[in-house]
């Protein structure tokens, strides 16, 4: 497990482990269907990528439970399906 994970702050960051579970789930799933990472980590871990994503304030859910990038955040850097339809 990442460590990351283990500590309270990134669960604090997004509201709650319901919701850090349903950001990184979607994220992974864009990620999987070949969205860029908006982080630059040498990794070829996805889950790291999100959560450094997520500590780095890349990505967040919207008041509906949507995945959304940062407005900071070019378009182009996410390629790959809308995140609107995760």
């Amino acid at each position: 497990m990442l460590e990351e994970l283990k500590e309270e702050a990134i669960v604090r960051k997004v509201g709650g482990r319901f919701k850090l579970s349903t950001l990184i789930q979607k994220r992974m799933v864009a990620l999987n269907r070949g969205a860029r990472p908006l982080v630059d980590i040498q990794t070829k871990n996805p889950m790291e990528v999100v959560v450094q994503e997520i500590l780095q304030d890349k990505i967040f859910l919207d008041a509906s439970g949507n995945l959304q990038t940062a407005p900071s955040v070019p378009r182009e850097m996410d390629a790959g399906p809308s995140l609107d339809d995760l």
